[in-house]
């Protein structure tokens, strides 16, 4: 995640947009730099997935309004506010709506830098958990209604037998069943398949 992700920097003052983007650059990230937020919202259907970085306060929309768009729209990449000192009350509320971050200005490159990877890795893992999720409900989804009413019997604890015995089917009929959702799922024993069903939130 970290290696493709796009740091999306959003400021009105082209002097400090100027001098982050070369921090960042020189730190060895992409940057794409934008003077409001509205103008980062106009591309954000196309924008890379990376950190966006914001300023709390900007003509138009500021860092706060921003980040209740970015929330309303469903947006998942970490957001990180810039804030003066007199803007502490602000950051507060924006953490609050879900910014991961916030930096008091003046800030050292450090301060920043650390503050992105920490973003982009925790980022990078509800990506990949967010995937993981979404493969095993689209497997979900494949099992036929059999495969599902035996699945139902399997989470609930119950035998072959059981299982059997409740569906009208035979004990053999069942193992085919369960050997086929094992299969579909890609589960290896029935404690990962219980896992992943729970985890998926079926």
């Amino acid at each position: 995640m970290t290696n493709s992700a796009v740091i999306h920097l959003i400021d009105d003052d082209e002097a400090v947009r100027r001098a982050l983007a070369f921090l960042l650059g020189t730190a060895g990230m992409a940057v794409r730099v934008y003077e409001s937020g509205q103008s980062f919202l106009d591309v954000l259907d196309t924008a890379q997935a990376g950190c966006i970085v914001s300023d709390v306060r900007m003509p138009g929309i500021d860092g706060l309004e921003l980040q209740r768009r970015l929330k309303e729209r469903g947006v998942t990449m970490p957001v990180i506010i810039m804030t003066g000192h007199a803007d502490v009350p602000l950051a507060v509320e924006a953490m609050k709506s879900g910014v991961v971050a916030f930096i008091e200005k003046p800030f050292s490159d450090d301060v920043l830098l650390s503050a992105i990877r920490t973003a982009l890795n925790k980022y990078g893992k509800q990506a990949a958990a967010s995937s993981e999720v979404d493969q095993t409900r689209a497997k979900l989804a494949s099992l036929s209604a059999r495969e599902k009413q035996v699945l139902d019997g399997l989470l609930a604890g119950h035998p072959n037998k059981t299982i059997a015995f409740d569906l009208g089917l035979s004990p053999r009929t069942v193992e085919v069943h369960r050997a086929n959702v094992m299969t579909k799922m890609g589960a290896s024993s029935l404690s990962e398949l219980v896992r992943m069903t729970l985890q998926a939130g079926s």
